[in-house]
């Protein structure tokens, strides 16, 4: 049944669930009888049905296709999440991911059934050591954060090896949330560091904070407004200076790769998102890879296992009595995220360092674009370029009686996927546009358009019409001021 919902514009429709498409007697496939056979369940056959749906093939199809166009993926339009480098991803590296020898491996086979598998760990991690400039790379952690920690372990190794126990880590408060999360859960306690005027790092401020007891800072460069730190040398020879540690969080390394080698910035470790710089389909939780590149002083304390040359060939070494130095302990089962290895390595090999050059080139010109169109109509947090990505705040909304959180629920309703809202948390009402190297100048004219359209629409003082948004998606807006539900509209295929 079909029927206006009370209050809103149109009729909207919701898929039931599959369960609630259970059609008694109804089939997809015809299969034969089951023959006669002793069992060996000791009594504990089921004797009763097992509550699957019942439905015909056609029905089940168009149940999913209908669900998928619910969906928005970055092949449906633009997806500017701010630090989320959402951008397209070569088909190329899908295939290749699912060559027979590489997408029916299994990680307990023999090392001497697996050359080719072994061989390729190494080529993508010897590409990440030439791209950031360090000398080792773990490759086993799944993603970011779990790289993030893999880091911050290595430091503590690191200190513990030299006798030297420290207590806190350096954050600076435009960090990503996970940076402070994995200093707590590798046991630190962790001290903001403000931002300056210019929405970077506060250089005295950091230098004010550094003491023996400080293990290390963690920077974001380019950091989650878009900017680039300038004082990074400085901020790494402070570090160094006290005995401690840089990190830096390569979720923009977007930004750098091909044009900048963190490990000439005084980096001594750095987690790379696979899945964001390097083109794997990713977001809702996976899949993800965050390998770790080291310094020298950082590289004996790798976690296991380690990717050797022996001989002509190759071998994974899992024990520390295998390798030099003392390595963690593993940090994950197996040997890391290998589907994303070979999507990674075939789009490096694919655009050569001079592509890659492009990639942050065309990124940051992009996320440029952006800021000059709209930059006067909407309001830029920061003065001056930016880097891959583009900051604004809600002051072009002040007045307008439109939130920062009403303005993305009407992108929506455009066919846009909202940018990255209310963060970073240095200023108010953010608005972080990434758009990729991926994008065409077409494309970001839409979008730019899109943007300066809806804050005339603002300014020309239509906020109830924004408050309602979205009215044309299947579900609307969650009601955040009543506890009461709104009508909903069903239909039944």
């Amino acid at each position: 049944m079909i029927r206006p919902e009370e209050g809103n514009r149109g009729l909207r429709l919701e898929e039931p669930l599959i369960f609630e498409l259970d059609t008694p007697g109804a089939v997809g496939v015809d299969l034969p009888d089951i023959p006669d056979a002793p069992d060996r369940l000791g009594g504990l056959a089921r004797n009763g049905p097992i509550g699957l749906p019942r439905l015909s093939e056609p029905r089940v199809v168009r149940h999913y296709t209908r669900l998928s166009r619910m969906n928005y993926a970055i092949d449906s339009g633009i997806y500017p999440l701010g630090s989320c480098t959402m951008k397209h991803n070569p088909r190329l590296g899908e295939r290749l991911a699912r060559l027979p020898g590489l997408g029916d491996l299994h990680p307990l086979q023999p090392d001497s059934t697996a050359q080719g598998a072994l061989d390729l760990i190494d080529a993508c991690a010897d590409w990440l050591r030439a791209l950031t400039g360090m000398p080792a790379v773990a490759m086993s952690p799944a993603a970011g954060a779990h790289g993030e920690l893999t880091g911050l372990m290595c430091i503590r190794a690191a200190l513990e090896a030299r006798g030297d126990a420290r207590a806190k880590v350096l954050v600076p408060e435009s960090a990503h949330g996970t940076n402070p999360a994995s200093a707590r859960a590798c046991g630190y306690a962790v001290e903001s560091v403000p931002a300056d005027s210019s929405g970077r790092v506060d250089l005295a401020a950091l230098t004010d904070r550094l003491d023996p007891t400080v293990a290390g800072v963690m920077i974001t460069n380019p950091n989650t407004c878009g900017l680039f730190e300038r004082d990074i040398l400085e901020m790494a020879q402070a570090v160094h200076a006290e005995g401690g540690f840089v990190y830096c969080d390569g979720a923009n390394f977007n930004a750098l790769v091909g044009r900048v080698r963190p490990g000439d910035l005084g980096i001594d470790c750095m987690h790379l998102n696979l899945h964001k710089t390097f083109a794997t389909p990713h977001g809702g939780g996976g899949p993800g890879s965050g390998p770790v590149a080291l310094s020298a002083d950082l590289a004996p304390f790798a976690p296991l296992p380690w990717v050797l040359r022996d001989g002509g060939g190759w071998r994974l070494a899992e024990h520390a009595s295998a390798v030099g130095g003392s390595p963690l302990g593993r940090v994950k089962g197996f040997h890391g995220q290998f589907g994303v290895f070979v999507r990674a390595l075939a789009y490096m090999a694919s655009l050569g360092g001079d592509g890659l050059r492009k990639v942050a080139e065309d990124a940051v010109l992009s996320a440029n674009y952006l800021l000059a169109r709209l930059d006067g109509t909407m309001t830029a947090s920061f003065p001056g370029p930016c880097m891959h990505e583009c900051l604004f705040d809600d002051r072009f909304l002040r007045g307008t009686g439109v939130t920062t959180l009403d303005f993305a629920k009407a992108m929506i309703d455009a066919g846009v996927h909202p940018m990255t809202m209310y963060f970073p948390l240095v200023v108010h009402g953010a608005l972080l546009v990434e758009p990729t190297e991926s994008e065409s100048k077409e494309t970001l004219d839409r979008f730019a358009g899109l943007m300066l359209r809806l804050a005339e629409r603002a300014r020309a003082g239509d906020a109830a019409w924004f408050r309602e948004a979205p009215v044309h998606t299947p579900r609307r807006r969650l009601d955040e001021t009543r506890a009461a539900r709104q009508p909903v509209l069903r239909w039944t295929p």
